[in-house]
């Protein structure tokens, strides 16, 4: 009787803990971790599956709440894991802004060549500060980028070289670079040491390991990628229709075992040798013959009779399979080829997740609904395939195409977290130029840019500020800078006119001047360099500048023409003397001309209309080794700026004619040692529209001209009154 009663107690408390297990739900249930899955060569799908469907779908509101990774990701991650409120001191920004400090080398460490690429992309750039007490952020100098412990760039002992450093505070505001993870044959994502609370910026993350709002998510580049610069896309034409020889390819290696084999083991599926054109081969590791199969004959032969570059160039779809890894070269090899990148890699947070739309520009499939691929990139509208393939182009020109861009990007991601209220917009980094020209420290209004105005509706200013550059003494009243102040306050758009005084002499008193209609301002310049000519004043009020030198000669006609031209190119250089660079053969670099010919790749700001923003890119975001060179050499400030709006806009400055020809003074000769200075500098930094390299403008002296005088309007301002 005792035992009836026992079982019937045991009997009665299994059945509660059943109900209570099924009415709490599965939100109480304990969520496998991956050493329990069942099948550890298949990925880990951290998302629901769900139908692979056309993109057209995929942007309804529904969709995205129910099918986020990142909404159920959100929802589910652990209190432990560090975001920026809980593992970054904000103090350390506070003081001296946004700055980089880049640890010292220590004797006897090996430096990858790709590591100090990024080591020197830093070092270049605005953020760089020498100084650790400035810093707000810290990057180590211990190469991270390799952590598999098979390869030759491996690091060892670095745990113990990381703890020794005196400023690593268990890893608090600093920021890991990391390529490669883990090693055959799991391949996970621990870097073999503890890297506390430091951000991760890491090639092939998965949506499981990456902390959102902390570490960042970069592309897998090779050892060849460039530190700067980078080819431009290959999208040359924006042919209609846009479709290409292939619908869909790859070629790359197959997996005969292990981790990501898989995948491309059942890519030959869909493979049918016309459009679609999968091809994989079993010829790689020392032991690839004891894993080989039925198949890896006919593969490799199939491999062998196509060309990867000519398949890449002629497909509207590229597969991008996961490897070994998460990540593939092949995403950014897409991308440049303007050949639509096909994800099938699940569970891969992609690159700079945080800022890019990533619909915009690819397909992001499933691997466990391989068989719908070909159908679902079928039936993708032509005018859609258009809009993807610009936007591959964007993308890879505006954030990848060098080291220094992927550097730069990442710091722009976190300098936003730590200047929230400058912050880029979305809108800022997914249209062009992009979020390393369009900075918002200038403005958060995107009609302050003049990228935007066609994008808003708006127009930009109907008046200008004329900046006229004096550098030679007020001796006569016949000098041209008379006639050139009378001649443009007469202009009907005329503000005001702005005198930049970067002459040795004191500045002139108000009666040495001529009365205009229009106010005239007088500024000394600041510390009588040629940068100064460029300062974001705070006088200058309007969108557009008129920056002229002293000796120009323009009629009041001349100015308002070419001003009306500007308000329809309000991103470009407008103005009057055009120069050109060509590439001597002979002397095996860049030359600079003057003459008269059909080409030109430069328009002088002696006699120009550009935006003002242009003002603020030049002094806050070109690093001061080509600013100071323009200083030191007293000369081509002119060209800088023209490189600089060339590689923001990617397109050519606008000459306007002149109703009489225009007047210069003199056309100097090109000095020896300038040409190899500019060599040095220009063709790594910016490529204008036309070409890139080495340039240098003709030397101006003062002629003399008649002037007229109307009635005075003049300000003085002592030296440092700007923005």
């Amino acid at each position: 009787m005792q035992a009836k009663k026992r079982y019937l107690i045991l009997f009665s408390a299994g059945v509660c803990l059943i109900l209570l297990f099924y009415l709490q739900g599965p939100a109480s249930r304990r969520t496998p971790k991956r050493g329990d899955d069942p099948h550890p060569h298949w990925p880990h799908f951290s998302d629901p599956l769900r139908a692979f469907i056309p993109w057209d779908q995929t942007e309804t509101e529904d969709y995205n709440v129910r099918a986020s990774p990142r909404h159920k990701r959100d929802d589910s991650t652990g209190a432990d894991k560090c975001r920026m409120d809980s593992c970054f001191d904000f103090e350390l920004c506070k003081r001296n802004g946004f700055k980089v400090y880049v640890y010292p080398q220590q004797k006897g460490e090996k430096i990858s060549e790709s590591y100090q690429n990024i080591l020197s992309s830093i070092e270049g750039s605005r953020f760089y500060t020498s100084d650790p007490g400035q810093a707000c952020l810290f990057v180590l100098n211990l190469d991270t980028l390799d952590r598999d412990q098979l390869s030759p760039q491996y690091v060892h002992n670095l745990k113990t070289k990381i703890q020794n450093l005196n400023l690593w505070n268990n890893g608090r505001n600093h920021l890991i670079f990391n390529l490669y993870s883990g090693t055959w044959p799991d391949y996970t994502e621990d870097l073999g040491f503890d890297i506390g609370q430091a951000m991760l910026a890491k090639a092939s993350i998965s949506t499981e390991s990456f902390r959102p709002n902390f570490d960042i998510s970069i592309p897998l580049f090779s050892k060849d990628h460039p530190r700067t610069g980078g080819e431009r896309g290959f999208l040359k034409y924006n042919t209609i229709p846009p479709f290409r020889k292939y619908m869909l390819v790859f070629k790359g290696k197959r997996y005969l075992t292990g981790i990501g084999s898989d995948t491309r083991n059942a890519l030959y599926h869909i493979h049918n040798a016309e459009d679609v054109v999968l091809l994989t081969t079993c010829k790689h590791g020392k032991d690839w013959q004891k894993h080989k199969d039925a198949r890896c004959d006919k593969d490799n032969a199939e491999y062998d009779r196509y060309d990867y570059k000519e398949m890449l160039h002629n497909s509207t779809f590229c597969l991008v399979p996961r490897g070994r890894r998460l990540g593939s070269f092949r995403f950014l090899e897409a991308l440049q080829a303007a050949c639509v990148p096909v994800m099938l890699s699940n569970g891969w947070e992609l690159p700079f997740s945080e800022i890019i739309d990533w619909r915009t520009a690819a397909v992001i499939g499933d691997e466990r609904l391989l068989l719908q691929i070909p159908s679902t990139v079928r039936s993708i509208h032509q005018d859609r395939i258009l809009s993807l393939r610009q936007q591959t182009q964007f993308l890879w020109e505006a954030y990848f195409s060098s080291v220094e861009k992927i550097v730069l990007t990442t710091l722009e991601i976190i300098q936003d977290r730590v200047l929230q209220h400058s912050a880029h917009s979305t809108l800022m980094w997914n249209r062009l130029p992009g979020g390393l020209f369009t900075l918002p420290q200038y403005s958060s209004y995107l009609g302050d840019f003049p990228f935007f105005y066609a994008l808003l509706g708006i127009k930009p200013h109907q008046k200008f500020t004329a900046v006229i550059h004096a550098v030679t003494p007020l001796v006569s009243q016949s000098q041209p800078i008379f006639k050139l102040l009378v001649a443009v306050a007469k202009s009907q758009f005329c503000a005001q006119i702005m005198v930049l005084w970067n002459c040795d002499k004191p500045l002139p008193s108000k009666h040495r001047w001529p009365a205009t209609s229009v106010p005239v301002i007088v500024i000394e310049g600041e510390s009588k360099v040629m940068s100064s000519r460029f300062l974001p004043y705070e006088n200058i009020i309007t969108d557009a500048v008129l920056s002229l030198d002293e000796d120009t000669v323009l009629s009041t006609t001349e100015v308002d023409f070419a001003f009306t031209v500007w308000q329809s190119f309000p991103e470009r250089i407008v103005g009057y003397p055009a120069r050109s660079h060509f590439w001597d053969s002979n002397k095996e670099r860049w030359g600079y001309t003057s003459k008269w010919t059909n080409d030109y790749s430069m328009v002088l700001t002696g006699a120009a209309f550009y935006h003002r923003y242009y003002n603020y890119l030049y002094t806050h975001y070109l690093p001061g080794s080509l600013k100071g060179l323009v200083d030191q050499l007293s000369n081509c400030e002119d060209i800088l700026m023209n490189f600089l709006v060339s590689a923001v806009t990617k397109m050519p400055p606008i000459k306007v004619t002149q109703k009489k020809q225009y007047k210069e003074t003199m056309m100097g000769q090109v000095e020896t040692v300038l040409n190899k200075a500019l060599n040095s500098y220009f063709q790594l930094q910016f490529r204008p529209a036309v070409k890139s390299g080495n340039v240098r403008k003709s030397l101006r002296h003062t002629g003399k001209r008649p002037v007229h005088h109307v009635g005075p309007t003049l300000t003085i301002l002592p030296r440092g009154r700007r923005a």
